[in-house]
């Protein structure tokens, strides 16, 4: 790798570094390969490490690097096409739906979510605990929060733990008649658990898609998704479906 240096331009320093570091990454390296350190690279392009990190930081929420533990700063693999998510006429779990139900117990909800369901600050909901892996690889993670008068003939008997237990109230949700959804997306950062699932770094860049699932006048269940950024362009069609586009795409939006 020779040495370059940045030249004075009027956008920002870091912005223009990664637009660099793009080239040199469709140029010198392999998907897979594992970047230099940090003091490497901030010397190769006469820059200060803060701003390196702010560029390597904007590629990999672009999709272009993946920071694995144990492992460093690597270059990301092509996008894969895979469709997720349910239509506005279906609930969580129904066929189609490609998430995987891994646990559920009943527990108090974060007090924004208890506001939307309309719970009690101290009342216990249903939370389900759902993945979604693509051709091996974690890309997203649910918390789907089912208040007690949602599934009110679920028993413990029924169900006592486990993806069975999540199955069970997922079966008994789609006993209600669904009204309609509504969904919002934001930015964010993995917190410590979504970065678990989804076998990345705290920090890491994420989407979140937050959906009420309406029925008899109120929200009947609210669903939590956490998709990683680095990996997922999240669009919405005409029945509100969700897909991921691992493709040549390099923009989350």
């Amino acid at each position: 790798m020779g040495t370059t240096q940045l030249e004075t331009v009027p956008e920002p320093k870091y912005w223009h570094l990664k637009t660099v570091l793009s080239e040199a990454l469709d140029s010198e390296f392999a998907v897979g390969e594992i970047l230099p350190n940090e003091r490497d690279l901030a010397a190769r392009f006469g820059v200060a490490r803060a701003t390196l990190r702010q560029a390597l930081e904007q590629l990999e929420l672009e999709g272009r690097l993946q920071r694995r533990r144990g492992v460093g700063t690597t270059v990301a693999p092509p996008r894969m096409g895979v469709a997720v998510g349910t239509d506005r006429g279906s609930w969580p779990g129904a066929p189609g739906d490609d998430w995987q139900p891994a646990d559920s117990e009943p527990a108090v909800p974060p007090a924004d979510v208890a506001r939307a369901l309309e719970t009690g600050p101290d009342e216990l909901v249903h939370t389900v605990r759902r993945t979604r892996v693509s051709h091996g690889q974690p890309v997203a993670a649910e918390l789907l929060y089912v208040p007690s008068s949602s599934v009110p003939d679920l028993t413990a008997i029924d169900a006592p733990a486990g993806p069975a237990r999540a199955r069970a109230v997922l079966r008994e949700l789609d006993r209600l008649d669904l009204e309609g959804q509504d969904r919002a997306v934001e930015l964010g950062s993995a917190r410590a658990d979504d970065a678990r699932a989804l076998d990345r770094l705290p920090g890491a860049p994420v989407l979140v898609v937050t959906t009420r699932f309406l029925a008899g006048g109120r929200t009947a269940a609210l669903s939590v998704a956490t998709y990683r950024a680095d990996t997922c362009r999240l669009t919405f069609g005409d029945e509100g479906a969700v897909e991921i586009h691992h493709g040549p795409e390099r923009q989350a939006s």
